[in-house]
């Protein structure tokens, strides 16, 4: 015979743990708390907490990483679900959906932004590109950390758009977006960092057509180097 497991109880705390991930407390990319701080959260045992974390693992909404942690990967089973399927993806067809991703959310982010998501990219940019500047002979903790910067940079340029429903989309991409970055160098040379600050200044200054279009050439740019590598 197997022990009665506590079914219930996992269930509750995985419903929680769940509606923290969908509130925003834990965005995609983070880390969320440990096993034993978790516990203190919900007044659970660790044994009911590893259950429910594995139950999300299993859903596509956070992922494991050796070392590491658990992170968060997706907002949603939804999300997971599309997360599982773009993971298998070819390296350019994750680019060009991007690209036309991107490009939208640009011209609505620079239509729509408030002084939140100005603060915010602002903040963003200056993070990622000095983190990329520093990417030389880095570690590989640094190197995800500059991946991960970016990242962030462009998923709230679409959270600027304040499309709830394309946000979503956009963060079951997520995954597959930050494998694509990490196949490339991450260095200095290969930053774009001025690229990435004219996207971020036409965002702020509200001018949507200037913003597409620099979304645009740089994923062509780098959907035509991938073609030639």
């Amino acid at each position: 015979m197997q022990p009665v497991r506590r079914t219930s109880l996992i269930a509750q705390v995985t419903d929680q743990l769940r509606a923290e991930i969908a509130a925003g407390r834990w965005p995609v990319g983070e880390r969320i708390p440990t096993e034993p701080e978790l516990a203190e959260l919900t007044g659970t045992g660790r044994n009911t907490v590893r259950e429910a974390v594995q139950a999300l693992v299993h859903a596509g909404m956070l992922e494991r990483r050796q070392g590491s942690g658990t992170y968060v990967i997706a907002t949603s089973d939804l999300c997971g679900t599309l997360a599982k399927y773009f993971a298998s993806a070819h390296a350019r067809d994750v680019l060009e959906l991007r690209q036309t991703l991107d490009v939208t959310a640009a011209a609505l982010a620079a239509r729509r932004r408030d002084s939140a998501d100005i603060e915010n990219l602002r903040r963003l940019l200056e993070t990622r590109n000095l983190l990329w500047r520093n990417a030389d002979d880095a570690t590989e903790n640094d190197t995800a950390a500059a991946v991960a910067a970016d990242v962030a940079l462009h998923r709230a340029i679409v959270a600027a758009s304040h499309n709830e429903v394309y946000l979503e989309f956009y963060d079951s991409l997520l995954p597959a977006i930050t494998a694509t970055i990490t196949e490339q160098p991450v260095d200095p040379p290969h930053s774009y960092e001025a690229e990435h600050a004219e996207l971020v200044q036409a965002v702020v200054d509200g001018d949507g057509e200037r913003a597409a279009t620099v979304a645009r050439l740089f994923l062509t740019e780098l959907i035509e180097k991938r073609a030639e590598g």
